[in-house]
């Protein structure tokens, strides 16, 4: 799975910092904390007909990411919402488009890694995009990176940071053995999400997702699972193994850049029949709620 450029996005106006630049000569200075050490917090936004959805959810975490860094200063959620709403508008967008939002500590007085040489105060980026999402209709193959996914005594996956080298590496792997994205286990052997999503697998009609010892609390994972218990789908929270993946009757991976997407297969192991009615269901239910709801950004 290889994205693609949109030449609707060939001149689009990036935000940064208030001020809409075409994506050409739209740069951060050098000594900003993004380019110092990627010292910075992020989200990723996918806006649907006028509404973002989960927008609310979004800038919490974007919060509490930033407030886990120790950020002295980060702008209030009507602050970042407005500078959303600007962005889209001057690039004349509403649908089917997809935001990367990016809060850095900021420049920094001199070279180095430590936050009290930040006193200019946090540079906002906005990136929008036209972005359909990224694996389309078909089934994704997974492959086991040797790479392990960090727990919270080294480095806590709660703070939703832009070091996404771990994710790199992986993704590398998986590049050179012909998969699409790369499954990444934590450091006790169980499933912790892939390089960019989180991973459901079901057996026996059931849903099952690994818990967040060592993997973000993902906005769409958690919304999968609301689903499920709204709608009497049978579900779990827990750890589990490759093993348990190979046998699972229907796997799927879940994000805001790709919303639901099914695994076909994982290590050169057909997952299940081909026929997967649970992971259906849910794509309905996710289509119907993201048709209905969200925060209002455009007129």
């Amino acid at each position: 799975m290889l994205q693609k450029a949109d030449p609707k996005n060939a001149d689009l106006l990036v935000n940064i910092n208030g001020e809409l630049i075409h994506r050409d000569r739209a740069g951060i200075s050098p000594f900003d904390s993004a380019v110092q050490g990627g010292d910075a917090v992020w989200e990723g936004l996918r806006l649907y007909d006028g509404r973002i959805f989960k927008l609310e959810r979004h800038l919490e975490r974007l919060r509490d990411s930033a407030l886990a860094l120790a950020f002295t200063e980060i702008p209030d959620q009507d602050a970042i919402t407005r500078e959303i709403r600007r962005t889209l508008e001057a690039n004349g967008m509403r649908d089917n488009v997809h935001i990367r939002l990016t809060l850095t500590r900021g420049v920094k007085v001199t070279s180095g890694m430590d936050p009290r040489l930040n006193v200019a105060g946090p540079t906002l980026i906005v990136l929008a995009e036209h972005k359909a999402p990224v694996y389309g209709s078909q089934p994704i193959r997974l492959m086991t990176s040797s790479i392990r996914r960090f727990p919270p005594d080294c480095m806590d996956p709660k703070i939703h940071h832009n070091n996404l080298i771990q994710s790199i590496l992986a993704k590398i792997e998986a590049n050179a053995a012909g998969a699409d994205d790369a499954l990444m286990l934590d450091r006790q052997g169980f499933v912790a999400e892939t390089n960019a999503t989180h991973v459901f697998l079901v057996r026996g009609g059931a849903v099952v997702t690994s818990n967040c010892h060592a993997c973000p609390e993902g906005v769409t994972r958690s919304t999968v699972l609301e689903l499920c218990r709204e709608n009497g789908i049978p579900h779990q929270v827990t750890d589990y193994s490759q093993a348990e993946l190979y046998r699972a009757d229907e796997a799927f991976c879940t994000g805001t850049m790709g919303e639901l997407v099914a695994v076909s297969e994982v290590d050169g192991r057909p997952i299940g029949s081909g026929e997967r009615p649970v992971l259906a269901r849910l794509q309905e239910l996710f289509r119907a709620l993201t048709a209905r709801s969200g925060y209002q950004i455009l007129a």
